[in-house]
């Protein structure tokens, strides 16, 4: 058990991270328009998918040339959810 939550740690303690788990959270995109829509370079965005997809968290679809990435465990935008709750309570 200790290894799967580590896992989970990982895969949320990065905010980038957490944001493209949102931004995937009801859709398929590209490395690109992920990169774009939080506005971090196209590489870091590449690193973060990577990651998230030898975590587990992520499925990949090749179209053509462009890759798409989506949610493989459905289950993570309610955990997101209440890391969110979570989070605004500590910092107060």
């Amino acid at each position: 058990m200790e290894e799967k939550e580590e896992r989970l740690a990982r895969a949320i303690s990065a905010g980038s991270r957490r944001a493209i788990l949102r931004l995937l959270s009801n859709r398929e995109l590209t490395v690109k328009e992920i990169s774009a829509r939080i506005n971090i370079s196209v590489s870091l965005a590449s690193r973060h998918l990577q990651l998230l997809y030898d975590l587990g968290f992520l499925s990949v679809r090749k179209e053509s040339i462009y890759k798409y990435y989506s949610i493989r465990i459905k289950e993570i935008n309610e955990l997101l959810d209440v890391y969110d709750k979570v989070l605004r309570r500590y910092e107060r």
